[in-house]
């Protein structure tokens, strides 16, 4: 059976060839009626318009770019960013759009990937992943004229389109839970703080505190790098200031401190409490089920892709500013359920 062809599917379906092209080029000259049979008429016999030729019609290359400033084995040992690129890719599909993933570890990296992202056709828009104190490969791209947004909070946000979680309420919603269960010790085990994510985490920790009318004892604040290592040996130098309860940027990080704090002979939550960050697959998987806060990764790459084809079809001005919102997700590790407490909030 020969390719079925644009022609074949506007015969199929009674309307011109040109409006088959417009339908499948996202063009927003058909009418509702006539886009929805046309629609039909594709999935029904399972067309797929040439890429080259659909490229050449709408001058663009429906590709988009996913740069990471990641070394590959920072990238697939955080479970975070799997779990965004599902979701990232997922949206690709669902618009039709081909997804091209760059990581980036080193200076060496920058230097030979910049010129080929920024080439003009190879790529509709870029997500990238910044948030870091210095980022220049960052700046670079959302200061050229390809359609890009930022997948977190950049320091400097004028002029930038970007997507993040609220991560300020998130680590107030977790410290007001401790709090309401009574502790009074209540370290936290940042991210590294050239990091917005880390920083805005710290900061809902001493707003919570501080509204609670708890000082900021600077000796309970502790950084890491939101690694599982880094949360190990951040809890081995929080242990002589006796926390009771730990709050903890990131799963992965928590995973590493809970792990110390049992080998040192200790309990959780019986002897030290603690609340994570993500709600990444191991958080459900450790003996004790990690209380943690979750954002919603995959949404939040699903949302990143729709928010870069709105700036790919309809111009970069005005910037766009997306918040998503976390919620507490109640297990075990903060010892609510053993004292039979509902989410303090």
């Amino acid at each position: 059976m020969s390719e079925l062809t644009l022609e074949d599917i506007a015969k199929l379906v009674g309307v011109h060839r040109s409006t088959v092209s417009r339908v499948i080029n996202g063009s927003p000259n058909v009418s509702p009626q006539v886009r929805q049979r046309v629609l039909k008429a594709i999935h029904t016999t399972g067309y797929h318009p040439n890429a080259a030729a659909r490229s050449l019609a709408s001058q663009k290359s429906w590709m988009i770019g996913l740069l990471l400033p990641q070394s590959v084995s920072g990238f697939f040992t955080d479970p975070f960013f799997p779990h965004l690129t599902q979701g990232i890719a997922y949206a690709c599909n669902n618009f039709d759009y081909s997804l091209s993933l760059f990581l980036v570890g080193n200076q060496k990296d920058e230097e030979k990937i910049t010129p080929r992202i920024s080439r003009r056709g190879m790529l509709d828009g870029i997500l990238l992943q910044t948030g870091y104190l210095g980022d220049q490969l960052g700046d670079q791209i959302t200061k050229s004229s390809i359609p890009s947004v930022v997948i977190g909070r950049p320091f400097a946000t004028e002029g930038i389109s970007y997507i993040d979680v609220d991560n300020v309420n998130g680590s107030i919603k977790a410290i007001r839970h401790l709090l309401g269960l009574g502790y009074q010790r209540i370290a936290t085990i940042s991210g590294p703080q050239q990091s917005t994510a880390a920083f805005d985490r710290i900061e809902g920790y001493k707003i919570a505190l501080t509204q609670a009318g708890r000082s900021i004892e600077d000796s309970l604040l502790v950084e890491g790098d939101f690694t599982e290592a880094s949360g190990y040996y951040a809890m081995k130098k929080l242990m002589p200031e006796k926390p009771d309860a730990v709050f903890v940027a990131s799963d992965l990080m928590a995973v590493g401190a809970m792990r110390y704090v049992q080998e040192a002979g200790l309990t959780v939550p019986d002897d030290i409490a603690f609340i994570g960050f993500d709600d990444v697959p191991i958080a459900s998987l450790t003996k004790n089920q990690l209380t943690t806060i979750r954002q919603p990764i995959r949404q939040f790459g699903i949302k990143a892709v729709e928010l870069l084809i709105d700036l790919i079809e309809n111009g970069s001005n005005p910037v766009r500013r997306v918040l998503l919102e976390t919620n507490l997700i109640v297990r075990e590790t903060c010892g609510a359920k053993k004292l039979g407490k509902k989410p303090f909030d």
